[in-house]
């Protein structure tokens, strides 16, 4: 039975033929329209560079103040608000501060990319069953495969810097954002629908009017669970350009520095902690507010 698990030479060489055919068409395509490519994201690179550079030259107690402000309209929580606080005051002290608002400009600017994109696919998806079923292969592909595999072809397109981490960043994170948009949406009550049916509302103004305000709890946990997915992300950024608190933790890594990998990992968990509290009580209330509206 050897025989059986064999696979004949030819079969091996055309394999090697193949790769060999798929390295070369996607050189040919990169040299092709890798400029136009760049020029095309371009836009979006002056963005993110601006929207740093409006962090780091930003006095600091304005940032720390607008910060504080957001944690607490998004939590409502005393306890929150003294510990964002203290941490970014920690993260000053320890001269983490241009990395962290360089880290804290890209996730943001990620989160709304993916929250742009992700809310109308998510949408899609649940108006549509034939569009679940095309889009969520593609999803598992997007949170199954490992990120230095689709690393290659976006820096082989785009080179080393920011734009090229920021689509890294979008193409792991935007999962969620999507499968929870589809479930929140599918899962409004059905009452509901029918009565704005009898109001004679049409698809639009149940979709803003009914189904989205009544899945935005579910909405937000995917909004949570995208900024926690793209802070994951930030060290592998940082190998191909990307600034931030990623770049010494990788250093860290390289040449064994236990404190500097330890103080600036410690400052990622923290902007993760902060994120995660701060829109999970926000997504609490809103629950509460539609419980409310039920009762």
């Amino acid at each position: 039975m050897d025989w059986f698990f064999k696979f004949p030479d030819m079969s091996r060489s055309d394999l090697r033929e193949f790769k060999k055919s798929v390295d070369f068409a996607f050189t040919d395509f990169s040299r092709t329209y890798g400029e136009g490519i760049e020029n095309f994201f371009e836009p979006l690179l002056m963005f993110l560079v601006s929207f740093e550079k409006f962090f780091i030259n930003t006095p600091w107690p304005l940032i720390v103040l607008g910060i504080i402000l957001l944690a607490w309209i998004g939590s409502r929580s005393i306890l929150i608000v003294i510990g964002t606080f203290l941490s970014f005051m920690l993260i000053g002290y320890f001269g983490m501060w241009e990395d962290t608002m360089s880290t804290l400009a890209i996730i943001l600017v990620a989160t709304f990319l993916c929250i742009s994109i992700g809310i109308p696919l998510g949408v899609a998806m649940a108006r549509s069953n034939k569009v679940q079923a095309t889009i969520v292969p593609i999803l598992d592909v997007m949170q199954t495969i490992p990120s230095f595999v689709y690393l290659i072809p976006v820096v082989m397109l785009l080179g080393i810097g920011k734009v090229p981490g920021l689509i890294a960043v979008c193409i792991y994170a935007i999962p969620p954002i999507v499968r929870l948009t589809n479930l929140g949406i599918r899962l409004v009550d059905k009452d509901a629908l029918e009565a704005a049916d009898s109001f004679g509302a049409n698809y639009w103004q149940k979709l803003f009017g009914v189904q989205i305000p009544l899945a935005l709890p579910t909405i937000f946990a995917g909004v949570n669970q995208t900024i926690m997915m793209a802070l994951a992300m930030v060290v592998i950024a940082s190998m191909i350009g990307v600034k931030g608190l990623g770049l010494p933790v990788l250093q860290a890594v390289s040449n064994q520095y236990l404190a500097l990998g330890l103080m600036n990992g410690l400052a990622i968990v923290v902007l993760a902690i902060i994120f995660d509290r701060v829109t999970q009580k926000f997504g609490l209330r809103m629950q509460k507010y539609r419980n409310d509206g039920k009762d």
